[in-house]
């Protein structure tokens, strides 16, 4: 009977720990900036409804956005960058599916803040391109904070700049992504 009772509590302590290592958010930010260097008009929208699953044990991480979710200072900016540029109505998604690169140097039981990599696919505009970014997993009371800052080319994504604006929106676009994840509770 001890020993019934002891495999029970050894495997319902691997569930428990294995269920644990999952980590979500509906919450997460993504900054976009799309601001050319000369330009003194400001190409930046925020997003704060950002999706996003992590598996602490195995270190795949993926994120998801709603372009339409973009928020920008000026409607009419706003409106451009759906019809125009995204075409959100016809990809109404971004998203990016990967693995911290460096997950086995990360402590999840210590809080602390660790720098990693992340690797994977990038789909934006229907096109989906390698990614590789540097980041931060920040581990604190049970709760992780990651943050990462991708570099695109709107080219390889297929997003035109027509020549009327070329002066105003900058080729590389920056996307900052930051998280605060919660154990995934079943």
């Amino acid at each position: 009977m001890k020993k019934v009772v002891l495999a029970f509590l050894l495997f319902t302590g691997t569930v428990l720990t294995s269920h644990a290592q999952k980590f979500f958010t509906k919450t997460g930010r993504i900054d976009f900036n799309a601001t050319a260097p000369s330009s003194p008009e400001k190409i930046e929208a925020v997003n704060r409804t950002v999706t996003c699953v992590m598996d602490a044990a195995s270190g795949n991480i993926q994120f998801a956005v709603l372009i339409k979710g973009f928020t920008f200072e000026r409607a009419l900016m706003q409106e451009h960058f759906n019809e125009n540029y995204l075409e959100s109505d016809k990809f109404p998604k971004a998203e990016f599916k990967g693995l911290i690169a460096n997950n086995a140097s990360v402590n999840y039981t210590k809080d602390g803040t660790y720098p990693v990599t992340v690797k994977g696919k990038l789909t934006i505009h229907g096109e989906t391109k390698d990614a590789e970014a540097s980041g931060k997993l920040q581990v604190q009371g049970g709760k992780i904070t990651a943050t990462a800052g991708f570099t695109v080319l709107l080219s390889d994504y297929k997003v035109a700049i027509p020549g009327v604006v070329a002066d105003k929106v900058n080729k590389n676009a920056t996307i900052d992504v930051a998280c605060t994840l919660e154990p995934l509770k079943g």
